[in-house]
């Protein structure tokens, strides 16, 4: 009992779907990659509670989210609750080629993507832009012993995501005392997931905002239009909107040019933390490019494709790098994440601060874990005075 209620949505599904219990959730293709689930909307009249909303509803109860008998049903918030997990998982792809929403027993098609889950280490000579299981168990081994750096999280109160990690201390106070020795000799176990994002418009900061919910931050352009609940519906993840064009001092051409390219970002992206690390969906129209810890060019673009989960920052890899920054055995590890609107980034030749519209998210996590490690005391700080210097500088430009 206590495995299959530790199931993620990925297994729970696939247990649903084989099991041939709900009306019309079948598979697609013999090779098991495609699958229907039923869509039916509450306001048709032929719609069936029972029926039409079963498979939304054993989710709400398998998560904790519904008790028969004490809760009131609400059909509706069950299927967004579902519609949000499976837009925000890196397992799922929607294939809106073969949905069937205008018949009178309607569905969708998602595709079941291959299992990225990987042994530690194995990234370095994969592409960083495949999406990868946003939570995953971690699989850190670090040290001789083969020590786990990063324990399951045991608590079966659903208080969102958790990740434990190396720090003694807990939590992310601005008192705690500095670290002295590898953090992977102890446990730190991690609930900020708070994300720092700041906007620019041509490289003036016009935005600057910290994400407190769990569910992470939208960016995006505009409120969230009707009719596109099937994207967004009532989901808790915070909205950072991009704000007036007149907050700052443009030219009239970047002016111009910036009012074309807004509407086209009204969906915008979705970014959150997970205990794998870092996330990102694009829902806009509007092409998306970025920069960070994972991206497979420095010097050319990484573009964002439509509606496919893409990891920017691997939580094994950051507490690998952090482990050999501590043993003064490596650079400090990047965290900030850079993401450009509308226009191919990086360039080579073309500066950050000279495109329309950019941001740069910070999970505070990682911004928190550094800071830690260089306080004055800590064997960090006692570094050289060139590595020392390089910190100042990573710190100026937080």
């Amino acid at each position: 009992m206590d495995t299959a209620k530790n199931m993620r949505l990925r297994e729970w599904l696939i247990a649903q779907i084989d099991g041939v219990k709900y009306a019309g959730l079948c598979w697609e293709n013999p090779e098991k990659t495609l699958f229907r689930i039923p869509w039916k909307h509450a306001a048709k009249q032929d719609y069936r509670q029972n029926e039409d909303a079963a498979l939304f509803k054993a989710w709400a109860v398998y998560k904790g989210k519904y008790r028969e008998g004490k809760d009131k049903a609400d059909p509706s918030t069950w299927k967004t609750r579902l519609r949000c997990a499976l837009n925000k998982s890196a397992d799922f792809q929607e294939v809106p080629e073969r949905s069937q929403l205008d018949i009178s027993e309607p569905y969708k098609v998602y595709r079941v993507l291959p299992d990225s889950s990987r042994p530690a280490g194995a990234g370095a000579s994969e592409s960083p832009a495949v999406p990868a299981t946003p939570l995953s168990p971690l699989g850190l081994q670090c040290g001789s012993n083969g020590e786990s750096c990063i324990k399951p999280d045991s608590d079966k109160q659903d208080s969102g995501p958790k990740f434990t990690g190396w720090v003694e201390a807990q939590g992310y106070h601005e008192t705690s005392a500095p670290l002295s020795r590898p953090v992977c000799a102890g446990w730190y176990q991690i609930n900020d997931l708070r994300l720092r994002v700041r906007v620019f418009y041509q490289g003036q900061m016009v935005q600057d905002v910290t994400s407190m919910s769990p569910e992470g931050c939208f960016i995006l352009q505009g409120s969230v239009p009707v009719g596109s609940e099937r994207i967004y519906g009532p989901c808790a993840a915070e909205r950072v909107l991009f704000p007036p064009l007149d907050v700052c001092q443009l030219a009239p051409s970047i002016a111009d040019a910036m009012a074309r390219l807004l509407p086209h970002l009204e969906k915008g992206v979705l970014v959150w933390v997970a205990p794998d690390g870092v996330f990102i969906k694009r829902f806009c129209q509007g092409r998306v490019y970025w920069d960070g810890p994972l991206a497979e060019h420095k010097d050319r673009p990484n573009k964002l494709e439509r509606e496919r989960t893409c990891k920017l920052l691997d939580m094994p890899i950051f507490l690998q790098e952090v482990d050999r920054f501590v043993q003064m055995e490596g650079p400090r590890p990047c965290h900030k994440i850079d993401l450009c609107f509308g226009e191919e980034f990086p360039e080579a030749d073309a500066p950050k601060n000279r495109k329309l519209i950019t941001a740069q998210v910070v999970p505070l996590f990682a911004k928190d874990l550094l800071q830690r490690l260089t306080q004055p005391g800590s064997k960090v700080a006692q570094r050289p005075h060139t590595l020392k210097s390089e910190v100042g500088a990573e710190r100026h430009h937080t």
